[in-house]
């Protein structure tokens, strides 16, 4: 009859834990840049429809469609969200 295996333990000793030096959370950090103007994308879910439908059986042209949209939506919120913070790029009147 075979006898049952005790359960090895681990001989080395626990690691200390390391100690942390406190981090003044509530520092002055450098003023950020100003950003660049931000430009609304003309087509924008056209990576997406090059990428092709998606595949999903029997459903993919509709699928594109929903995709397609919800990208679409996106763009026009990030647009507002721009123009809202004065950050849209004018286009040239060119």
């Amino acid at each position: 009859m075979n006898t049952p295996q005790r359960k090895r333990t681990n001989q080395r000793r626990p690691a200390r834990p390391k100690e942390h030096k406190p981090v003044n959370i509530w520092r002055a950090v450098p003023a950020l840049p100003e950003p660049a103007p931000i430009v609304a994308a003309d087509e924008p879910a056209a990576l997406v429809r090059s990428l092709g439908d998606p595949p999903l059986s029997g459903k993919s042209v509709v699928s594109g469609h929903y995709v397609a949209a919800v990208i679409e939506r996106a763009a026009a919120l990030a647009t507002a969200l721009a123009t809202s913070a004065d950050l849209l790029q004018q286009p040239n009147p060119d």
